[in-house]
């Protein structure tokens, strides 16, 4: 088996909806995502010849992913009245809307679903809200 691991970070906030404790408030994380790529054997042709991918390959696709996240207000798909939605929007905040609530487990979930739809053979990807602790999804 090879494997290549790489890692980008992102700065967002975001809530828990229906939850009792801290998180249930508008609060923030560096969030730091580490993923996995895995085959049982290397590339036998082309620029790729014997390796897993192109390392600039991946790097660029997981952080063209943190970037669409950055500096951004991550919100659960109907978590906000539509009165609070459109007051955010015209202060200028910046949302990116996901139709899950927002997790470190669901983003996790997440990368690895984008990585795959863009071809590569993710095998796990780990999101850290702190740098102690972390959400890891796996297939």
């Amino acid at each position: 088996m090879y494997g290549l691991r790489t890692e980008s970070e992102f700065d967002a906030a975001h809530f828990l909806t229906d939850y009792h404790g801290k998180c249930e408030n508008l609060h923030g994380h560096r969030w730091r995502v580490v993923a996995y790529l895995e085959v049982d054997e290397l590339q036998r042709e082309g620029t790729c010849k014997d390796m897993v991918v192109d390392f600039g390959e991946f790097k660029g696709a997981l952080r063209a992913l943190t970037e669409r996240l950055d500096h951004h207000f991550l919100v659960e798909e109907g978590s906000l009245s539509p009165d609070t939605l459109a007051c955010l929007d015209r202060e200028g905040f910046t949302l990116f809307t996901v139709p899950f609530r927002v997790t470190a487990e669901n983003l996790a979930r997440w990368f690895f679903d984008c990585l795959a739809e863009l071809g590569l053979p993710v095998s796990q990807v780990d999101v850290y809200e702190t740098p102690a602790n972390c959400a890891i999804y796996r297939r």
